[in-house]
């Protein structure tokens, strides 16, 4: 199994970035992929989900409106698109796949609930 994150980098406030999670080794339509982030000196936390099954979508508070999360079925890929980015949004980005079913939205937060993650990418936001 792996999952692959790619997208990061370095950018200015109210700037956008677009975050892959390239995947394999499992049946990705059936899994829910999340992106959670960690910056330093903080637990890591659930930023938005979707699940392939169902085709639901949750976001954290702190991102709705400006990010979006999306699905590539055929290449078994999931994509973050971050924009309006803020200082604050900078951390360690990661990618997580969950089994079935299909959390609630608690149950997406939960980092014990997903079977394989990513190694992460950095997301760096100048004020």
């Amino acid at each position: 199994v792996q999952l692959v994150e790619s997208g990061g980098g370095l950018v200015r406030q109210g700037g956008s970035l677009r975050l892959s999670c390239a995947t394999s080794g499992f049946t990705f339509s059936y899994y829910t992929i999340a992106w959670f982030r960690q910056a330093p000196g903080k637990e890591r936390e659930g930023v938005s989900c979707i699940s392939n099954m169902d085709d639901i979508t949750y976001y954290a508070d702190s991102v709705k409106g400006r990010f979006t999360i999306s699905s590539d079925n055929a290449k078994n890929t999931v994509h973050l698109q971050m924009n309006t980015l803020k200082p604050e949004d900078t951390a360690v980005y990661y990618c997580a796949a969950m089994s079935p079913p299909t959390p609630d939205d608690n149950g997406w937060r939960r980092t014990s609930n997903y079977d394989f993650w990513g190694r992460g990418t950095q997301v760096t936001v100048s004020s």
